[in-house]
């Protein structure tokens, strides 16, 4: 089988160091819609808000640039550990969490700790806890929790894991924003290291299953965290603690997502669909921790 979860699982943590500066973070933000017009900021190119995400004087960094951050994307990384042989085609990101132990830093040089902490199986597919753990040279910088979907490699007889979801409250949404993807979002996102054809090649996505390729789920993770910070967090980077999400379904390039907020004491609480395919859902049990 592909998948050796206990090879996986026990094997040695491997250390990769990252470097990033200025024009990777401004890169990442302008793959995510940074510049871009939204509801509350009809004149982008100018806004002193807008200007943080991309000019390199006022430059702050989004958390969720972590998973991109000097190419570590660990994703890519996990699919190379030991015990894990898998096809690309049949790779889908399920979730992913990003925990922030202390500001990021516009440039930096620091080393990434991976690890496989579980391969969990859910019959017709198996699910792979990626870990990567980062520090520089002043301690931790940050966590990221990956988990991988891999179709057709379930079924081995391991445990299934976590199931739990994140129940809504029941009422409307504090807020409600749009956020639209440009026809080229994904060829431009790819560019921060996430290169899967899946995201540009129209045959290869019709291998895994699409009519024509879809988005990066790690951009939608970062278009909706953005849209957060800039509605609810009046800007500041630095009041996110953690990020969670769930990959609920596709965004095709050029639709448009619909982001509903519920705040609660240190958290919101976010629901994200595709508002041109009847709201599909798009992002679930979806959750950013701030002070």
């Amino acid at each position: 089988m592909p998948i050796d979860a206990a090879k996986a699982t026990s094997a040695e943590p491997r250390t990769t160091e990252l470097a990033w500066d200025h024009k990777d973070v401004q890169l990442y933000h302008l793959g995510i819609g940074a510049g871009a017009a939204t509801p509350e900021k009809p004149h982008p190119a100018t806004d002193p808000d807008e200007l943080r995400y991309t000019l390199e004087s006022a430059l702050h960094v989004l958390p969720s640039f972590a998973t991109v951050a000097g190419g570590g994307m660990a994703l890519a990384g996990g699919l190379c550990a030991p015990g894990i042989e898998v096809d690309l085609a049949a790779v889908l990101h399920g979730g992913q969490t990003v925990t922030v132990h202390r500001a990021l830093p516009v440039s930096g040089r620091a080393t990434q700790t991976s690890s496989v902490p579980a391969v969990y199986d859910k019959g017709k597919a198996a699910v792979i806890v990626l870990r990567s753990e980062v520090a520089d040279d002043e301690g931790p910088l940050w966590t990221c929790d990956t988990q991988i979907f891999v179709r057709g490699e379930g079924g081995f007889g391991g445990e299934r894991g976590p199931s739990a979801r994140l129940e809504l409250p029941d009422r409307a949404p504090d807020l409600s924003t749009e956020r639209a993807i440009r026809p080229d979002q994904a060829l431009l996102y790819r560019l921060s290291g996430d290169w899967n054809p899946l995201h540009a090649d129209p045959e290869f996505a019709k291998l895994a299953g699409f009519d024509r390729p879809i988005l990066h789920g790690l951009c939608t993770y970062g278009v909706t965290l953005k849209a957060v910070v800039d509605t609810v967090l009046g800007g500041e980077v630095a009041r996110v603690r953690s990020y969670t999400t769930r990959f609920a379904g596709v965004v095709f390039p050029g639709e448009t997502l619909r982001i509903r907020q519920w705040q609660e004491p240190g958290r919101v609480l976010v629901s994200v669909t595709a508002a041109d395919r009847d709201d599909a859902p798009v992002l679930a049990d979806t959750v950013v921790e701030h002070s």
